[in-house]
């Protein structure tokens, strides 16, 4: 099973990197955090002090077209934030 799914590359993220040392990643629903701080140890070669998670439901979305309404969802998703030992880093832009 994959725990990390994808990075969080924003410019709030971002920030959060510089300053504190966090870094964002969306995982799996069924992840813990034990888990969590495994799968970025192995991947990133970091120390990690903490991680903190939250879940987000999907939200309904509605539009009105010329064809009528039409009715959605946007996909629930967990994120992690994990923070990083001083000193280190994560750089998500190394493989490209």
């Amino acid at each position: 099973m994959n725990i990390l799914l994808k990075p969080i590359v924003t410019e709030k993220m971002t920030a959060a990197g510089e300053k504190f040392n966090r870094y964002g990643f969306v995982v799996a629903k069924t992840a813990n955090k034990l888990q969590i701080k495994k799968a970025v140890e192995e991947l990133y070669e970091v120390t990690v002090l903490d991680v903190n998670t939250m879940r987000y439901g999907g939200k309904l979305k509605t539009r009105y077209t010329k064809s009528g309404v039409l009715s959605g969802k946007t996909n629930s998703y967990k994120k992690a934030v994990v923070t990083v030992a001083e000193g280190e880093a994560i750089d998500f832009y190394s493989n490209i």
